[in-house]
Formats: structure tokens, C-alpha cells, sequence
């Protein structure tokens, strides 16, 4: 008798309640991503004139924006404004951090590159969250996989950059970069539509790595593809 006597209303309305909240859970995120966006390219824009200096410091800046990511946006987890602030400043820096590579595609005489590589990057980025939201497959034993090859590549990369500084491997680190992420990007989108984050600003910081080092690749891959040498 239990079976009809369970109250199909209830469930109904709490399923339609649970959808609400992931849509605003999803909505919120998406727009702390678009200001995140907003706050790196000030960052870019604003530390533009003085390139030299940034690329002289590049590694003190790249150790900022770990520390504020680690620990920085670790410790603020709870304190709604408190992490939204730690996510414009880890955004900010890592604009910052652009700025080299910005400097030397517009020195080239390729800085519409610039605008294509974030235009390719949006595109593929839309299509795989569609993806990743859409699909009826789970990808959340993809994590560890992931996280895996995601070091092996950092070693690599930094193998390549201290020892071998070859731009065959380079390319081929950076092809493998773009494919990470964008694996990641469906990894995230889906974790974020299940619910696995406990604040947009967390899922924001996600979505943002992986477009960033999406966008980073598309640039690096299309300056090397429109130099002369």
C-alpha cells in the first residue's frame, strides 16, 4: 500500500525546487565568471605599460596568484565577500600575469590574435559546458585521471622550459594544455550542475582556470601558427 500512498506532489515539488535552485546555483557562477573575466582583463590593461617590469617578476606575481588561490580563497571559503574579494584579486593577477604574452603577440605585430584566441576560447568553452550539462553520461570518476595528467604536463612544461627549451615540445605541451582543459571544462561544468560546490565562487574559480589555460593555449598555438620563424 505504501507505493500508493506516497505523496507524488511532494516529490514533484521538491524535484522542481532543487532544479531552481541548481539553475540560480549556475546562473550565479557563470556571472562571478564573466566579472572574473572583467577583473583579469583590468589587470591586463591597467599593467600594459609596464610589461618589462611585469616579466621581470613574473614568478613573484605567479606566486601570488598561488597563494591566493591556496589559501588565500582556502580560508575565505565561508566568508561570503570575504572570498568574493580573494576571487577579483586571484583574477586581477593572473590578467597581470598575461601581460607578457600579451606584449610580445601585440610587439609581433599579431595583436588581432588576441581577440581571436578569446573568441575561439568562448566558442569552445560554450559548447563544451552545452555539452557537459546536456549529456547523459557521468563524468565524475574523471577527477583523479585528471589530476594526474595535469601534473605530468606541469612537469613536462617545466622540464622543457629550464632543460630542453624545445619549440617542438613546447607545441606539444601546449596542444596537450588545451585538451586538459577543455576535458576539464565538461569535468567541472558537470560537477557544478550536480551540485558538488558549496559556493558560486568555488565553481566560478574552476570554470575560470579552465578557460584561462584554454585561452592561454588557443593565443600561444595561434601566435606560433602567424609567426614568420
Amino acid at each position: 500500500m505504501a507505493l500508493y500512498d506516497r505523496d507524488y506532489t511532494t516529490t514533484q515539488e521538491t524535484g522542481y525546487v532543487q532544479e531552481t535552485a541548481t539553475v540560480s546555483f549556475m546562473k550565479k557562477t557563470y556571472q562571478l565568471l564573466a566579472a572574473s573575466m572583467i577583473a583579469a582583463a583590468a589587470g591586463a590593461y591597467v599593467t600594459m605599460p609596464y610589461a618589462a617590469a611585469v616579466f621581470e617578476y613574473k614568478w613573484f606575481i605567479f606566486g601570488a596568484e598561488l597563494l591566493v588561490l591556496f589559501f588565500g580563497l582556502g580560508m575565505s571559503r565561508n566568508k561570503p565577500g570575504l572570498n568574493l574579494a580573494m576571487l577579483f584579486i586571484f583574477t586581477f593577477l593572473t590578467g597581470v600575469s598575461l601581460v607578457p604574452l600579451l606584449a610580445t603577440m601585440i610587439g609581433m605585430g599579431n595583436g588581432a590574435v588576441i581577440g581571436n584566441a578569446f573568441l575561439m576560447t568562448s566558442v569552445l568553452f560554450g559548447a563544451l559546458s552545452l555539452f557537459a550539462i546536456n549529456s547523459k553520461s557521468d563524468y565524475s570518476s574523471w577527477g583523479k585521471p585528471l589530476f594526474i595528467t595535469l601534473i605530468v604536463v606541469i612537469i613536462a612544461s617545466l622540464v622543457n622550459y629550464f632543460l630542453l627549451q624545445s619549440p617542438l615540445m613546447h607545441i606539444i605541451i601546449t596542444a596537450g594544455i588545451l585538451l586538459l582543459f577543455s576535458i576539464f571544462t565538461i569535468y567541472d561544468t558537470q560537477n557544478i550542475a550536480n551540485g558538488a560546490y558549496d559556493s558560486p565562487v568555488d565553481a566560478a574559480v574552476s570554470l575560470y582556470i579552465d578557460f584561462l589555460n584554454m585561452f592561454t593555449a588557443i593565443l600561444q598555438l595561434l601566435g606560433i601558427m602567424g609567426s614568420d620563424e
